[in-house]
């Protein structure tokens, strides 16, 4: 143990009264105070239980930072956790978006397919039907003519008809046909 002189006494005592600062730490443990000095007594009493007090709310302080510190790498971990699941669902979203969008495509080749098809039978069934027509026309005023011819009737207006009839017929027949290829050639691009 340490005994204090009269001057360090009294400099102790001055900065506490005036100042308020007290002796802490370990060297508290090892001052003694002179005999039969009760102020000093109880100034060191006094510094024990600032020190002690001092010491209990650093301890808290401590255990709090502690705790603190536990939750933050409780939260970085779960934090850690879910940016690793939501790179999952992103690249989850990313791959059903691809397919979406694959799927998307191959249902717009399978429709323009289709249109192409589509446009193709009915043009093939136009063009039957417009050739049915012409033929049936055709072969209804030479059946006709033919008639006329063998009956012995007058030929003349109809020979004319006949040749006019075929020439529109002809005529029609290209046209029909050209429309059908521009309107084909036409939706291609």
């Amino acid at each position: 143990m340490i005994e204090i002189t009269e001057h360090t006494r009294n400099v102790l005592l001055e900065v506490a009264k005036k100042k308020k600062v007290y002796i802490e730490g370990n060297f508290l443990k090892i001052l003694k105070a002179p005999p039969g000095d009760k102020e000093f007594e109880e100034y060191l009493k006094l510094c024990k239980e600032k020190d002690t007090a001092t010491r209990r709310k650093r301890m808290d302080v401590a255990k709090e930072v502690q705790q603190q510190n536990k939750d933050l790498e409780a939260a970085a971990k779960k934090n850690a956790s879910l940016m690793d699941d939501l790179k999952v669902a992103l690249e989850e979203a990313e791959d059903s978006k691809a397919e979406a969008e694959k799927l998307r495509d191959d249902a717009m080749q399978d429709l323009e397919l289709l249109q192409q098809k589509t446009q193709f039978e009915l043009v093939g069934t136009i063009v039957r039907i417009a050739l049915a027509v012409i033929v049936g026309v055709g072969v209804l005023t030479t059946a006709m003519y033919g008639i006329a011819i063998v009956s012995g009737h007058d030929t003349q207006i109809i020979g004319s008809t006949w040749s006019n009839m075929f020439g529109i017929l002809l005529t029609n027949a290209f046209s029909i046909v050209g429309t059908i290829m521009g309107v084909k050639y036409a939706t291609e691009k």
